[in-house]
Parts: C-alpha cells; structure tokens; sequence
C-alpha cells in the first residue's frame, strides 16, 4: 500500500468509526427495539384464537418474509412519495427495519412462547390468574430467556443490513465510505475499511450477546 493509500485509509477512520456510533448503531437499536415490540404482538395475535387479528398478523409476516428488504426500504421512501407520503430517511429506515424486525422476530418470539410446557398455565390458572396474568407474569418471562440468542443474533444481522439504508440516502457508515470514495476514487479501500468497521461492531455486540446467555443460563440454572 502506497503513502497516498495510507493516508486515505487514516483519514477516513474517524468519520467511518463517527459514522457508526452516531447513525449506525442508533438506526439498529430504534429499529430493533420497536420492530421487537411489534414482534411481541404479532406473535401473539397469530397464538390467539381471534380470526381477524390472527389472518392479519399472518398476511403481515408473509408480505414481508416474501420480499427483499431493499425493495420494501424503495418503497416506502421513493414510492409512498407518489401518494403524497414524503418521510425523512431516517423515518423510513426505521419503518422498513422495524416492519423487517417484527416479522422475523415475531416468529422467535412464537417459537418461544410454544415451547414453555402446559404445565406452567395449568399452575398458573390453578392459583387464580387469568390468561393475560399468566402470559405476563409467567409465560413471557421464560419465553424471554429462551428467545435471547436468536433474537442477538438478529440484532447483529440488523446492524449489518443498516447498510442498505444507502440505498435511501441515509448517511450511515456505508453511505459515508461511498461518499468519501466518491472523491479520493478508492472503493477497494474504502470498502473494505467500512467492511472492517461492520466486522469490529458485530464482534463486540457477539462477545456481548455471549455475557448476556451466560448471565440467563445461571439464573435459569437456579
């Protein structure tokens, strides 16, 4: 590598790693955290026994498992234009992740709730609780515990996708390598210098996700 490629490479360190922790990683958490709630609800919508929200939580989960990411992030940000809906594109990466997020997550979180034994609402409805009482007070905390690692390791691969928020002009840490490519004519570089960033913030959030299952496997241990 050449002096004229160093340079390049230690002056676009900074506004990547910026880049990162102030559009990046916030993009991901807002995006999860909502898209976990409407997980939460779409999964128990599709456990009720209430047809209409039942058939709507499943035709939800179906649109958006049945099509790419990138075309619905288009959509919403350059197609609902069309229809006189203009958002921000922050507004529109955080509706495209979270409605991503919900679907998918919404099938860990049902996955879950199913594989807490019977014998845990039987216990509950023993001692007087209602089934609202028993999902809140009992089912969803054991299903929490058991949902923790598929649900990190859908948050490490939403941190990853963030870089298609591009795509709709959000100037993320991938948009910021392409524009600092744009003038020093490097993608190689300039690429592979985004790709090392995504690589670092994955790593730290997988040696997270490994405290965090082994803080849940002692207490389930208990």
């Amino acid at each position: 590598m050449d002096d004229r490629k160093i340079g390049i490479f230690m002056d676009s360190l900074l506004p990547l790693f910026k880049a990162g922790v102030a559009y990046t990683l916030p993009l991901a958490l807002v995006s999860f955290a909502l898209g976990l709630l409407l997980a939460v609800l779409t999964a128990l919508f599709r456990l009720s026994s209430w047809r209409i929200p039942k058939l709507i939580a499943r035709f939800y989960v179906w649109v958006i498992r049945g099509t790419p990411l990138l075309v619905q992030l288009f959509i919403i940000f350059y197609g609902l234009p069309a229809a006189g809906i203009v958002l921000d594109p922050f507004i529109a990466a955080v509706i495209g992740f979270t409605l991503s997020v919900g679907a998918y997550s919404s099938e860990i979180v049902r996955a879950a709730i199913l594989s807490i034994h019977k014998g845990q609402w039987e216990a509950a409805f023993s001692v007087g609780m209602s089934r609202g009482q028993a999902l809140r007070r009992i089912i969803l905390p054991q299903a929490a515990r058991v949902s923790v690692p598929p649900l990190s390791n859908s948050f490490i691969s939403l941190v990853k996708d963030t870089s298609l928020a591009a795509s709709i002009t959000y100037v993320e840490m991938f948009k910021t390598a392409q524009q600092i490519t744009a003038t020093t004519y490097e993608p190689l570089l300039l690429y592979s210098e985004a790709a090392l960033f995504y690589l670092l913030f994955c790593s730290v959030l997988s040696a997270l996700q490994n405290v965090l299952e082994q803080r849940f496997d002692r207490y389930s241990a208990r």
